[in-house]
């Protein structure tokens, strides 16, 4: 901070130099002879009298009077000396303190509207606290430190590095102030610089994972796998990599991923750790949803199909008749298809378990199905561009089921519709 106002007083020295010394300045004292600028004033006179009295005896034309005349007067000025002794120095005292106060105001106000006084006080400050910041946000030591502080600390670690070359355990440590101050951006940055001069540090690579999932993104969750990866290569134990592996497996819906690094988690710590018990309900989730689904009766749709009167005369010669159930919320794979090559419509269609694709994927295993019927002229369930198609309402199995009907009233169009 001090070296700041000494930069300032000697700008403000060196623009008063430059306007106060020309002030002082004393001009060349002219001496001044009075007696020979009489004498030369006679003399002046003298010439014009003889002149005079040429010009009435004729003896000059009146031109040449006039350019004697001139002539005269030009030579008395060149001979005259100055008549007045110059010497300006008390004036000039004026004009350099008026020089003076209008340097330092205009400066002063200058500054004080288009400098950065408070910023560059606030940066010299984070300079010379940045030790203090250190043991408290490193080593824990006092109370933590607030958000500005944390600013602050950040200030300072660049301003660190900027001057004092790369170092992997600064850049780090810059990288998590700045996930505590929601700047994932900055924090990516410094973890790039950490990670480039130390590449197979644990704890860089860890730190630069959590940031990577704190952001979201799945190119991000897919590479902080990569980083953990590295990390369990050289660590098989490194209980962060793996807490963080679990919630990218958990993320990703890859049970038996997270369930197994859960599991190592669980064993890793006592079960008085108040994250046992939230760990233990993690896992007991994730068998749940591996668990295969409770088999309830086996379910049989009768489903009735026809086509829309409008739409009769453009059934194709060698049609497909596809019929389908699909879940409403679940995988866009039917979970029953009759497939017919020879058919007149109206007619009646049974769809169970047993024309599921996968055996995972039955009717039984759902709640809620819509019914499709497609009449398709490429043998193919693909829905094209022309083909007649149809749908029932949501039907809920857990319902006694009739009769469902499934009309053919519209052409597929690109779009769609």
């Amino acid at each position: 901070m001090m070296q700041m106002w000494v930069m300032f007083a000697l700008l403000t020295l060196l623009a008063v130099l430059f306007v106060v010394v020309p002030f002082f300045r004393r001009e060349n004292v002219l001496t001044v002879d009075n007696q020979a600028n009489a004498e030369r004033i006679d003399i002046y006179h003298q010439r014009l009298n003889e002149l005079n009295a040429e010009l009435s005896n004729q003896r000059i034309e009146q031109d040449a009077y006039q350019e004697s005349v001139l002539e005269l007067k030009r030579r008395l000025l060149n001979e005259l000396s100055p008549e007045q002794q110059l010497s300006s120095r008390g004036n000039n005292r004026i004009f350099a303190l008026t020089g003076l106060l209008f340097t330092v105001t205009v400066s002063g106000v200058f500054y004080h509207f288009t400098g950065s006084q408070q910023q560059i006080a606030n940066w010299y400050d984070a300079i010379e606290k940045l030790p203090e910041y250190g043991e408290r946000a490193v080593l824990q030591q006092g109370q933590r430190l607030t958000a500005n502080e944390l600013q602050a600390f950040a200030l300072g670690l660049r301003t660190k590095l900027a001057n004092s070359g790369d170092d992997a355990v600064a850049w780090m440590l810059l990288g998590r102030i700045a996930m505590s101050l929601n700047d994932y951006e900055m924090a990516k940055q410094a973890f790039d610089k950490a990670l480039k001069m130390e590449p197979e540090n644990s704890n860089i690579l860890v730190n630069y994972s959590q940031v990577l999932l704190v952001e979201g993104s799945e190119s991000g969750m897919n590479r902080a796998a990569r980083l953990l990866a590295r990390v369990l290569r050289n660590d098989p134990t490194n209980i962060d990599a793996i807490s963080l592996l679990a919630l990218i497996a958990y993320e990703k819906q890859d049970w038996r991923e997270a369930k197994t690094a859960f599991e190592v988690l669980l064993a890793s710590m006592s079960s008085e750790d108040p994250r046992y018990s939230m760990i233990e309900q993690r896992i007991a989730e994730i068998e749940q949803k591996l668990s295969p689904k409770s088999t309830a009766s086996p379910v049989s749709l009768q489903v009735e199909v026809s086509i829309g009167a409008h739409l009769r005369e453009q059934l194709p010669q060698q049609g497909t008749l596809f019929v389908f159930a699909k879940a409403t919320d679940g995988p866009a794979m039917p979970l029953a298809v009759a497939k017919l090559t020879n058919f007149n419509l109206p007619l009646r269609v049974t769809l169970d378990d047993s024309m599921a694709m996968m055996p995972s994927l039955k009717l039984s295993s759902y709640q809620n199905v819509i019914i499709t019927a497609r009449i398709s002229t490429d043998e193919s369930v693909m829905a094209q561009e022309g083909e007649l198609e149809g749908q029932s309402e949501v039907i809920s199995l857990s319902e006694t089921l009739e009769m469902i009907p499934v009309e053919i009233n519209r052409i597929i169009s690109n779009t769609g519709n």
